[in-house]
């Protein structure tokens, strides 16, 4: 086999010439994006590198799972059950990759993570507002969390912002009372800067829907949707608890918090606790 049969030629209609048109680069902006990555520790570690577009690209996710969670509340104020889980659709598939890529930090050993853990200082993930807003969209608020972000007025806004609008779950109602479902004034005209909790009063209605979902699919689907997005939501969690376990053992976090502890705490929050409440009750 000669070395030219295993060339492929460029097609005489392929574009060359970007001097006077936009390339792939520009329009990705290509040359901020990846002149972003600055390791700090001194000298710059090899794995540093890894450890700084994992966390880039979990914001870069992150940024798009808000967009689309916003867009699919937006679409439940709309009354537009299937636009708003179209969105909620992509968002699972978003959240998968988020949870495969701590695969590729696992790869980062205690010994090589201790080696530049300690120019990271007090950053920590803990303080990714991109995080906390989607919890807030979804019904984890906690107002005092805002204080971690007053040093930055842009993240403090977005998230006060937020923690007194209706999350996911407060739209999703409301657009089904405007449907006709006899939700629950509990529900209805609950304080949305709280921490969504278990309200007892939805169970009949949710019930109701899974034992007659032929009559109410799109509202079945959704459910079911919602009890995805929480479990892709808890296995994220999982394994960043897991990674971090794995990474640094017991010790507290860069930013304070107590590490595998705090992490472990988050698993017991819960975004939809009715629907997962339910399977209880069904079939009895």
């Amino acid at each position: 086999m000669s070395v030219e049969s295993n060339t492929r030629a460029i097609e005489k209609d392929i574009v060359t010439d970007f001097s006077k048109r936009m390339s792939y680069g520009s329009y990705l902006d290509l040359d901020t994006l990846l002149s972003a990555q600055n390791p700090v520790s001194t000298p710059e570690h090899h794995d540093e590198l890894l450890f700084i577009i994992q966390h880039q690209t979990t914001e870069l996710w992150l940024k798009l799972v808000l967009h689309e969670t916003l867009a699919a509340r937006g679409a439940f104020d709309a009354d537009d059950i299937g636009t708003a889980l179209k969105c909620v659709a992509r968002v699972k598939h978003i959240q998968k990759t988020l949870t495969e890529q701590w695969s590729v930090l696992a790869t980062l050993t205690p010994t090589e993570y201790s080696q530049f853990r300690d120019f990271l200082g007090n950053s920590s993930g803990f303080q990714s507002y991109q995080y906390r807003a989607v919890e807030f969209v979804l019904g984890n608020k906690n107002e005092g969390m805002l204080a971690v972000f007053e040093s930055d007025p842009a993240a403090h806004r977005l998230l006060s912002g937020l923690l007194h609008e209706p999350s996911l779950y407060d739209a999703f109602w409301r657009c089904l009372a405007r449907k006709g479902y006899e939700v629950p004034d509990s529900v209805l005209q609950r304080d949305v800067s709280a921490a969504y909790t278990f309200d007892a009063n939805l169970m009949p209605l949710i019930k109701f829907v899974y034992e007659n979902h032929t009559e109410h699919w799109a509202v079945y689907e959704a459910f079911e949707e919602f009890v995805d997005l929480e479990e892709n939501f808890q296995l994220w969690r999982f394994r960043h608890m897991r990674t971090v376990m794995r990474t640094i053992g017991m010790k507290a976090g860069t930013g304070g918090s107590s590490g595998v502890g705090f992490l472990h705490k988050a698993l017991e929050l819960t975004f939809f606790p009715e629907l997962l409440a339910v399977r209880t009750e069904i079939g009895r």
